[in-house]
């Protein structure tokens, strides 16, 4: 229904009692499901917000960076919107959160990594 419209039409579709959003990014496509009184034009801003995000953390964001790294995206999104509410829009402090969740994810990688290298250095031994 969205990949096959004509670039020159409008960016929303209405669906049974939802409306459906979309913006296009080079290949990829963003899609949000709203409610026939929530506002697009809020909602296409918010898309557009979440790509400069993922344009910034990811470097030019592609659709391997998603596929791969799905779990982040979901995290900047987490960020961003909380139970259909906007709860951060500076995107400067959604990447702050994003970079120090990478680092205790990362702590806690090497702390695991270095645990089962010990407790396998002692199976060896015994």
């Amino acid at each position: 229904m969205v990949i096959g419209r004509s670039s020159r039409l409008t960016h929303f579709l209405e669906w049974r009692d939802y409306k459906i959003v979309f913006k296009r990014y080079a290949s990829l496509y963003f899609v949000a499901g709203i409610e026939k009184e929530d506002n697009e034009l809020i909602v296409l801003d918010v898309i557009h917000h979440f790509v400069e995000i993922l344009d910034k953390y990811f470097g030019n964001v592609c659709e391997l960076d998603l596929i791969f790294n799905f779990h982040q995206a979901y995290f900047i999104l987490e960020e961003i919107i909380i139970g259909g509410f906007i709860m951060e829009s500076n995107k400067k402090q959604v990447l702050k959160m994003v970079q120090h969740n990478d680092a205790i994810m990362d702590e806690a990688f090497f702390k695991d990594e270095g645990q089962s290298k010990s407790a396998d250095e002692s199976n060896k031994k015994k």
